[in-house]
């Protein structure tokens, strides 16, 4: 096996992949920089939450968002779901085992609130009760997921954002993510802060 071959058809692939994304995703990530900047200025908060393994890139944009990214500025408010052992811990008391998310949602989130969700597949049953739980919160939905996402737009009103990466594969929808989630807190801070350049 020609590792060498391997790695750079990896990054190729990386690449393709990020630029059909940019193409496709630019303005709808600019709308989410807006929609999330818009409730933070309104005294609202972020609640961020992702399945399996997206649940470690929502603990790390909720945590940029509250200590900062790569500008000096106030703490904003937000909060990773996935954070609280406890709450998603199984209760025998739960009606739903698949809705650790929506009765954190339930319990904390309002109207004008942001739930940020993330995905690499469209019919995680925890994505979908927490999409349900905060539309009846009123609040705004922007969910990260891949090509197969479909499942989860079925569950979106006019009023949600849904950053559907252009790819299957799940590292490639995972490295996208990151990049979006990157692009939010950057825009998130210009937006505050008045960055022009």
């Amino acid at each position: 096996m020609d590792l060498i071959a391997r790695i750079s058809s990896q990054f190729q692939d990386s690449t393709r992949t990020t630029l059909e994304a940019l193409e496709l995703l630019a303005a709808p990530i600019a709308g989410a920089i807006e929609t999330i900047t818009a409730s933070l200025l309104d005294n609202g908060k972020v609640l961020v939450c992702g399945g399996s393994g997206s649940s470690g890139d929502a603990r790390r944009f909720a945590a940029q968002l509250v200590n900062g990214f790569e500008l000096e500025r106030p703490s904003l408010a937000a909060f990773a779901l996935s954070a609280d052992a406890s709450t998603l811990a199984p209760s025998p008391s739960a009606p739903n085992p698949q809705s650790p998310f929506s009765r954190q949602i339930l319990a904390l989130g309002q109207a004008g609130d942001i739930l940020l969700a993330l995905t690499t597949h469209g019919d995680s049953p925890r994505i979908i009760e927490a999409i349900r739980a905060a539309h009846e919160r009123d609040m705004r939905i922007i969910v990260l997921s891949g090509a197969d996402g479909l499942g989860i737009a079925e569950h979106l009103t006019a009023r949600d954002i849904h950053l559907c990466a252009p790819t299957e594969r799940s590292a490639r929808i995972q490295e996208l993510h990151l990049l979006i989630l990157h692009c939010l807190c950057d825009g998130i801070d210009c937006l505050l802060l008045g960055v022009e350049d």
